[in-house]
């Protein structure tokens, strides 16, 4: 990888509530999704400026990918060669507030 992945302690915390949540239901499921969420923010490390810009079409710096129903915010530090992870947001919500 050549850029560091950091989770924030809100984006960890949205994954364990998004796990938590689903697994009342079905673990298995709780799993899959979880991994399927690491998974992608994993590619992120070697692929950082994959995903559109957020809001589309700006010149910023935060980014959004998709993993299956849940849409994955971060924040590209170029320099740093670094990936934040900043929050984990289901599809069916309104927009989240990002952190500056």
């Amino acid at each position: 990888m050549e850029f560091k992945i950091i989770w924030t302690e809100p984006a960890l915390a949205d994954l364990e509530t998004i796990r938590d949540y689903i697994a009342t239901d079905n673990t298995a499921a709780a799993e899959k999704v979880g991994w399927d969420i690491i998974r992608h923010v994993e590619l992120l490390g070697n692929f950082p400026h994959i995903g559109p810009t957020y809001p589309r079409g700006s010149k910023g710096n935060t980014r959004e990918i998709v993993s299956g129903s849940y849409r994955i915010f971060y924040r590209v530090k170029d320099a740093e060669k670094l990936v934040q992870i900043l929050t984990i947001w289901h599809g069916a919500r309104d927009e989240p507030t990002l952190p500056n």
